[in-house]
């Protein structure tokens, strides 16, 4: 930690006048990480976004999906998906129709060009984790995930 002379003991009520240090709080930490992942990111795969790649991973892996189900899988709420769905249809990556089965709903699949786009940008993607990674050694690679899948 960079500002407290102690570490916060977990239940411990902290006194009113402690300095809060921004560069010791985890969202503010986790967000530089997170900038620094997506400009990697957007470096070693122009034209997607980090959102879209994962819409092209996860219809590449389950087929097509309801956009409402597809959200899910994600991790996106509605309203980020359907935006996401939108520009990559716009980009021609995925499809959309109505479910045959409940026109009410949308079903989402990947086009040729998507799954084109998937296959050609697998690779960079695993480099992408693997440069975000790179600081870290093989077990504080493996600690860290495990801890932020704890976290999420």
């Amino acid at each position: 930690m960079h500002g407290s002379d102690a570490a916060c003991i977990p239940g411990q009520v902290e006194s009113q006048d402690k300095p809060y240090v921004l560069e010791d709080q985890v969202g503010f930490v986790l967000r530089r990480a997170n900038q620094r992942h997506l400009a990697i990111f957007a470096e070693a795969i122009p034209g997607l976004t980090t959102t879209q790649f994962t819409v092209l991973v996860r219809l590449h892996e389950l087929g097509p999906l309801s956009q409402n189900h597809l959200g899910r899988v994600t991790a996106m709420d509605g309203a980020t998906i359907k935006g996401v769905v939108d520009r990559l249809a716009r980009q021609g990556l995925v499809a959309t129709a109505p479910d045959p089965g409940d026109r009410r709903r949308l079903t989402v699949s990947l086009t040729e060009s998507g799954a084109a786009a998937f296959a050609a940008n697998r690779g960079a993607a695993l480099e992408v984790s693997r440069r975000t990674l790179a600081p870290l050694s093989a077990a504080e690679q493996a600690r860290f995930l495990d801890l932020l899948n704890k976290l999420a």
